[in-house]
């Protein structure tokens, strides 16, 4: 088989006095998401696709939060990490889909720079990483504005 898909989903609890970091970028917000390292959910929900595409597990299997090492991480680093396993294992990205899920703030204006930063780190294409947001239409806790969560899809192929 020449190419594997893998899908990830990550969700953090908003809270005041923590930044809000989506896909490496920082977004002026009253809340921020809670976690051991940044908790970008966007950059979580990609690692995990990426290891779920050739079964090597999730994130919490390579960067646990019961390890201090990885408190207050810049999930951008954890990204490229993850990256380059994929990479020594004979596989590249051929592309990402992803769908970030919160009600506030609006992420419409910073879509450009996450993909940026994320095509950055996995040394990609910008127009190789689809990025959409959309809200839960006042549904369930992301709805109620308690967190904010994401989807991706990552489509890997052997090189």
């Amino acid at each position: 088989m020449n190419i594997r898909i893998g899908n990830g989903y990550d969700i953090h609890c908003l809270v005041p006095e923590r930044p809000l970091i989506l896909g490496g970028v920082h977004i002026p917000h009253e809340l921020g998401l809670l976690g051991h390292s940044d908790a970008d959910v966007l950059t979580h929900a990609i690692m995990d696709a990426m290891l779920g595409a050739l079964s090597l597990g999730d994130i919490g299997l390579y960067f646990p939060p019961t390890d201090p090492k990885w408190k207050g991480a810049d999930s951008l680093v954890l990204l490229e990490q993850v990256n380059q396993l994929i990479l020594d294992k004979g596989w590249e990205i051929g592309n990402i889909d992803s769908v970030v899920v919160a009600e506030r703030p609006k992420l419409k204006p910073h879509i450009e720079q996450m993909r940026d930063r994320l095509s950055g780190v996995l040394q990609l294409k910008p127009d190789q990483i689809g990025i959409k947001a959309t809200t839960n239409e006042k549904l369930g806790p992301v709805g109620r504005e308690e967190g904010i969560a994401a989807y991706a899809v990552v489509l890997l192929m052997l090189k």
